[in-house]
């Protein structure tokens, strides 16, 4: 059957510089560069490549070139490549679209239309060179007040448990399954050398990993339950109860049996080679008390020494599931937005259901704080988290600390190709072929993650000194040194920010 799709990208061979060498035949798993014995020559099939740039990366000679297919349909303003496209496989294959990553529409990015405060002459800048500036961050439930003993100087009764990360920054949750052993690890050790923590996502902690990293891992509780028992919880630097995702909200999770390999099996507590289905609700939490249930079983299992995390998609009435899960007892409130990403996810859902992170997070903080019980929870604000001044303005509106998902993924290799779920990562990221995995070094990995931390914590620590301020808590929730560019005044309005010259 022939196919009418046009093909999305165009692989250019200079054929005086290529020596049929094969590595490009060698680094696609997507079968665009195949070599022909009879003719002693390397074929090119276009019409199956995804754009990764693996095969111009590692081409010795510089003889590949891949760019988006200039040919088109006619020019239609509704109906555009992208749409004509996703109805014409839909009518050869029938089935729903996957695709990996997160929101790729061109809606609003309000983080592009907010810009920071400067100090100047009233309020001097402070040189982060010179004077220390403090990004350590305490994650975790704060008590209403504190008590000092006189005599002693010693606090009195027990602060609720909380973690110390040494910037604001996080990974996010991508469980082992979706994304490789060799890309899990190296999330963990970058975690563990910078001093901050990653999510484990819901498919399980390997146990052969729990005693070198459980100290900087989040481990999840997710609707499927995969992995967890006892040991999952103690190990852990803190639990987060998984309700939704940014870039799947309302829906649940589905890791397709062939990537269950025995490993993953082991570590998820299934059998190999069959379905990790996640369901989409938790079938023990149909009510705020429901969830607050759950949040003190957890709490008890781990004798009450580790906070308990509630992760939620960003939605349209977020505020008040936020003001509800914080009166249910979570510590610290993951948010994640639209622009969240994910290893697969139906096309439709992704790009049509939830909303911006920087609007649910404005409207989280300011709620929690109407009601007076902004302290007793931390806000974790995630989904489409792509640079340092990203983290700046995420903590002005509100949040004490980011996850980053897909910064991380691009530190390591990742190209954005979208094609997670296929499991043939030509970067040895989203696969569990262990021909491809071996292309991932942990070691290299998590340097470049750590460097990445390391980057964009120096840029906040100079972004904070411009700001005139000192310690990153000064900032949060500081929207004074917020002002929009371009926007509506609902926007405004919802972020809580005056516009530029106010």
């Amino acid at each position: 059957m022939v196919s009418y799709l046009l093909p999305e990208f165009q692989v250019v061979r200079d054929d005086e510089r290529c020596t049929n060498c094969g590595a490009c035949v060698f680094q696609c798993p997507f079968g665009v560069h195949q070599w022909d014995s009879e003719h002693n020559r390397i074929l090119i099939d276009s019409s199956k490549c995804v754009g990764c740039q693996r095969c111009v990366v590692f081409c010795p000679e510089d003889a590949l070139i891949v760019k988006p297919y200039e040919g088109s349909y006619r020019p239609n303003a509704y109906w555009s490549k992208g749409v004509i496209s996703d109805v014409i496989r839909q009518a050869e294959g029938g089935g729903v679209l996957l695709t990996g990553m997160g929101n790729d529409r061109p809606h609003k990015i309000y983080f592009d239309h907010i810009l920071l405060n400067a100090s100047q002459v009233t309020n001097p800048p402070i040189d982060p060179l010179r004077e220390p500036i403090e990004l350590r961050t305490f994650i975790g439930s704060k008590t209403d007040r504190l008590e000092v003993d006189v005599v002693s100087m010693e606090l009195k009764g027990e602060l609720p448990p909380n973690i110390a990360i040494e910037t604001p920054i996080m990974f996010a949750g991508m469980s082992y399954g979706s994304i490789s052993y060799n890309a899990f690890v190296a999330l963990a050790e970058a975690a563990k050398k910078f001093g901050t923590i990653f999510s484990t996502g819901e498919g399980g902690l390997p146990k052969e990993l729990r005693e070198k990293y459980g100290a900087n891992a989040v481990v999840q509780v997710a609707s499927g339950r995969f992995g967890v028992d006892s040991e999952y919880l103690n190990y852990a630097a803190a639990i987060e109860i998984k309700i939704g995702q940014g870039a799947k909200p309302g829906i649940g999770g589905h890791l397709p049996g062939e990537k269950v390999t025995q490993r993953i099996a082991r570590t998820r507590m299934i059998p190999e080679g069959t379905d990790a289905l996640s369901p989409a609700p938790h079938h023990d939490i149909y009510s705020i008390e429901d969830l607050s249930t759950l949040i003190h079983a957890i709490k008890e299992a781990t004798n009450y020494e580790k906070p308990v995390f509630v992760k939620v998609a960003a939605v349209h009435n977020i505020a008040a599931i936020a003001s509800g899960i914080a009166r249910a007892g979570a510590d610290a409130i993951v948010i994640d937005g639209y622009r969240g990403g994910t290893g697969a996810s139906p096309k439709i859902i992704r790009d049509n259901v939830g909303i911006p992170i920087e609007l649910a997070l404005s409207a989280v903080d300011t709620r929690l704080r109407e009601e007076g019980i902004r302290h007793r929870v931390s806000i974790i604000a995630a989904g489409g988290i792509r640079n340092s001044a990203d983290v700046v303005k995420a903590i002005a509106l509100g949040a004490d600390a980011v996850y980053i998902g897909t910064a991380a993924l691009i530190a390591m290799g990742c190209t954005m190709c979208q094609m997670c779920h296929t499991g043939k990562c030509p970067w040895g990221i989203a696969t569990q072929d262990p021909m491809l995995e071996r292309r991932l070094s942990p070691a290299l990995a998590s340097k470049r993650l750590v460097n990445l931390l390391r980057a964009w914590s120096m840029e906040i620590k100079e972004m904070l000194g411009a700001m005139g301020i000192n310690a990153i808590e000064s900032l949060r929730g500081n929207r004074e040194h917020l002002r929009g560019v371009g926007l509506e005044s609902w926007e405004l309005e919802v972020l809580g920010i005056k516009g530029a010259g106010e």
